[in-house]
């Protein structure tokens, strides 16, 4: 009489596949609502995020703490940044499948600055030090990088409800809000576009660091995004 014989190796592949299929769904789950992992192809953000670096990305920080004055924000930037270029440009690179880990693809509209005016708020290059004012207060930098002035170009933005004016911390290779001021929108970014804030630097290894917020001190935005 003929019996049948079981197969563990189909039965292992056909565990394996599960795990897999699982774990891609779990690690979708968690990108969409709470953690994205993300690219950083420019300088433009030197010193504290630096070409090469893969950010952590929090969806939710900004749910439970205004954006303040200093946060550092990723954001869509279709309809105002995009396709703002400058060389190696301020984008970065989605990690939202398996080659992306990789950082072999990404996202061209997605791009990573600093919050220097919230909303209702003027800022204005420079003063007679040298400075960024906003609101007719000197702006006090210490993260801009090394050498670098707060701007050489001068301006004066006044920042809407519901809008943000952003700056690279290397301003000397930054294109930021300061590069669209006679464009549509003035390079004042919605508030619905912030994705999230980056919280932790997870590679390389050796710069395996918490990315820090500026002091809760100042003025926030009334909602987050």
């Amino acid at each position: 009489m003929d019996q049948t014989k079981r197969q563990p190796g189909r039965t292992g592949w056909r565990f394996a596949f599960l795990a897999l299929f699982l774990a891609v769904v779990v690690s979708g789950l968690v990108r969409s609502l709470w953690l994205d992992v993300y690219f950083i192809p420019s300088d433009s953000m030197e010193p504290v995020l630096e070409d090469g670096d893969r950010i952590l990305v929090s969806r939710t920080d900004f749910d439970n703490e205004p954006i303040r004055r200093g946060d550092i924000v990723v954001f869509d930037g279709r309809g105002s940044f995009a396709p703002l270029n400058s060389g190696k440009g301020p984008v970065l690179d989605s990690v939202t499948a398996a080659a992306q880990w990789l950082g072999l693809a990404g996202s061209d509209t997605t791009y990573v600055k600093r919050v220097i005016g919230l909303p209702g708020d003027t800022v204005i290059c420079c003063d007679a030090g040298g400075k960024i004012t906003v609101n007719g207060m000197a702006l006090e930098e210490p993260y801009l990088f090394p050498g670098d002035k707060p701007s050489t170009q001068v301006f004066t933005a006044v920042v809407p409800e519901g809008r943000l004016w952003l700056l690279g911390d290397h301003r000397s290779v930054s294109a930021d809000s300061r590069s669209l001021l006679g464009a549509p929108g003035g390079g004042m970014v919605p508030l619905s576009r912030v994705i999230g804030r980056p919280v932790q630097i997870v590679w390389p290894l050796d710069r395996f660091a918490e990315v820090p917020r500026p002091p809760a001190a100042g003025p926030t935005t009334e909602n987050g995004p």
